[in-house]
């Protein structure tokens, strides 16, 4: 069979479906470029590692590898339900969050059901609904890189069957006010399901502005979702492993009805353990970010870049040139960044925040590469 009769086998639906822009690898990078040293600032990982007390957790987890995990997540479920002041019964767990939000769009989307969310997006907001046969709606964000609220509430309608978007948005930053999240909240339709993608939460909420959103959904008495995951803040990127509080036991039920009976292994549980119980490696990450970002801040407006408002652990901005041609240039100076590729995005870049020298790689190399732009434009 030809490529095109292959392509034929699958579903209309994933077909037409675009492929997930995932960053890139440094040893990749290192070998494409003949490079020695690699910042690799693409995918919003941890430059600080995880928690002492992980590698110790995992270690002794190793022993049981022949043994199938806890299809339940039973300690990290009583660890997290401990933290969160959550029922058990309300968290889900995933192989990453974008298990959870593959499994959440099988569940609860079909054929022609709307969906409302943000452009620019996290691309498996509109990936994974699509792939279930529905019809996505992005609301653009404001020029300021901010959530347009009115417009948000204005695309929801009667037939709105589920509202999903992060918060702290990825890739653009930005995060809504309490007032903001309560419009949001009053407006819902009521056979709407709210998912809320709070991979963030985290840094977050290390700002004081940040409002506290589960406590604002719960109070609201809407069905919702709300997804964190270990990937980011806690270092855990490479077990995958993420989970969702719920309104409702009967919303992790049907979930648990659709995921893999194994879908979190051993090794990752141990490991989120491990990390949720160490508040000062998680402190320290959090203040690092923090200061690391507004330095960024600082030096990119220098530069005469503007960048999104963002309570992220990254940055996202527009230069005068297709994102395309900045990434390529700052991978031959051993920078990984993450280019933009929506329709509409394509000049804008997101920036992880990374340790402060590989930080100081991505700042000086970008200013390399913007002023041997202008000189060939002259």
């Amino acid at each position: 069979m030809n490529a095109n009769d292959l392509n034929l086998l699958a579903r209309a639906e994933v077909r037409e479906l675009a492929s997930y822009n995932a960053g890139l690898a440094s040893d990749a990078v290192r070998k494409r470029f003949g490079l020695t040293r690699v910042a690799k600032l693409g995918s919003n990982e941890n430059p600080m590692g995880t928690a002492p007390a992980v590698s110790a957790a995992t270690a002794r987890a190793c022993r049981e590898i022949a043994l199938y995990p806890d299809a339940g997540c039973q300690a990290l479920r009583t660890a997290l339900s401990e933290k969160l002041g959550v029922p058990e019964n309300q968290l889900v767990f995933g192989n990453g969050s974008e298990d959870l939000l593959s499994v959440i769009s099988r569940v609860f989307l079909d054929h022609d059901d709307e969906v409302v969310t943000v452009v620019p997006s996290f691309g498996l907001h509109f990936i994974y609904p699509l792939a279930a046969g529905a019809k996505v709606i992005g609301v653009p964000m404001t020029q300021q890189g901010t959530f347009d609220v009115p417009a948000m509430v204005a695309a929801l309608t009667p037939h709105t069957h589920v509202l999903m978007f992060s918060c702290p948005s990825n890739p653009v930053g930005c995060a809504l006010s309490a007032d903001e999240l309560q419009q949001l909240l009053d407006a819902l339709p009521p056979q709407c399901l709210l998912v809320f993608d709070e991979a963030y939460y985290e840094y977050a909420q290390w700002e004081a502005e940040y409002p506290d959103c589960l406590a604002l959904i719960q109070g609201s008495g809407r069905p919702f979702i709300l997804l964190r995951t270990f990937s980011k803040a806690y270092s855990l990127a490479g077990l995958r492993i993420g989970y969702g509080v719920v309104s409702d036991p009967m919303l992790a039920d049907l979930i648990n009805r659709l995921r893999t009976p194994f879908n979190v292994n051993h090794i990752a549980q141990a490991a989120a353990i491990a990390a949720l119980a160490d508040d000062e490696h998680l402190n320290a990450c959090l203040s690092h970010v923090a200061s690391e970002r507004r330095r960024m801040e600082a030096t990119l407006h220098e530069q005469g870049i503007t960048t999104a408002p963002s309570l992220a652990n990254f940055l996202f901005f527009s230069t005068p040139y297709p994102a395309e041609v900045i990434n390529q240039a700052l991978l031959r100076e051993g920078v990984i960044i993450k280019p933009w590729r929506e329709v509409g995005y394509t000049e804008y870049l997101r920036v992880s925040v990374g340790s402060c020298e590989d930080n100081d790689l991505f700042l000086t190399a970008l200013a390399s590469v913007l002023a041997t732009l202008e000189t060939r434009t002259d």
